[in-house]
């Protein structure tokens, strides 16, 4: 499932890229979530329709968020795992076999989290992120080296079963701990941006950051959910 935000010249080579590498290996679905994309993006992707089997778009009535665009993909999904990535093609489509691959050795696991070995982004924004993620390590500890890494897959119960807020998709190996899973961290690759902007600048994020990590602190300190021990029932 993707994302959407004025991704014209980025969504239709992802979606051929994607399909390029899940070409009879599985039998999947592929959710594209438009949260309010001002520029022709739902056009390009109509375009597409038709043409790629199990391909879906869903249109926000207003722009919403990230987080919201993921629920709402997570809601419609019929698969039991959602796979999540951005639309920006900086995500490699080449890495989801290894997700899949993980998941398959691991049985019992919630979520297998890509963390990007290097980010190919400026000196600034991967000076944030490190220390952003430092400091979120340390508050949350949720082990976790790079959250902010949209690759992640996860089964589709647990996800709509944790508490959604604005921003819920940088915290979610937290999130995922809380409810007394196993999630596992797997190095991925990072790609430049070649076309559109980013959603986000060092300055807001680090704002909304902040603000976000004490309420996720707050909410994990005040969620206890014990495992069931036995059910017994009369004959």
């Amino acid at each position: 499932m993707i994302p959407l935000m004025n991704e014209q010249d980025n969504v239709q080579p992802l979606v051929a890229e994607i399909y390029e590498t899940l070409r009879g290996t599985l039998e999947f679905e592929l959710l594209l979530v438009d949260d309010g994309s001002t520029d022709e993006t739902v056009v390009r992707v109509q375009e597409l329709l038709g043409l790629y089997p199990g391909l879906r778009l869903i249109r926000h009535e207003y722009r919403a968020g990230k987080s919201a665009a993921m629920r709402t993909a997570g809601q419609v999904a019929r698969g039991e795992w959602l796979l999540m990535m951005d639309g920006d093609l900086q995500n490699d489509p080449a890495d989801i076999p290894l997700l899949l691959a993980e998941m398959q050795r691991n049985p019992g696991i919630g979520m297998v989290a890509g963390n990007r070995r290097r980010r190919d982004a400026s000196l600034s924004k991967r000076i944030t992120s490190r220390l952003g993620n430092a400091i979120r390590r340390a508050v949350l500890r949720d082990s976790c080296p790079d959250t902010g890494c949209a690759l992640k897959l996860i089964r589709r119960d647990l996800f709509l079963d944790l508490p959604y807020f604005d921003s819920q998709h940088r915290y979610l190996p937290a999130l995922v701990r809380s409810r007394g899973e196993v999630y596992v961290n797997l190095p991925v690759n990072d790609r430049a941006r070649i076309a559109g902007t980013s959603k986000y600048t060092n300055l807001s994020r680090a704002a909304v950051g902040l603000f976000d990590l004490m309420g996720v602190y707050w909410l994990l300190r005040r969620t206890h959910l014990p495992g069931i021990q036995a059910v017994e029932e009369a004959e």
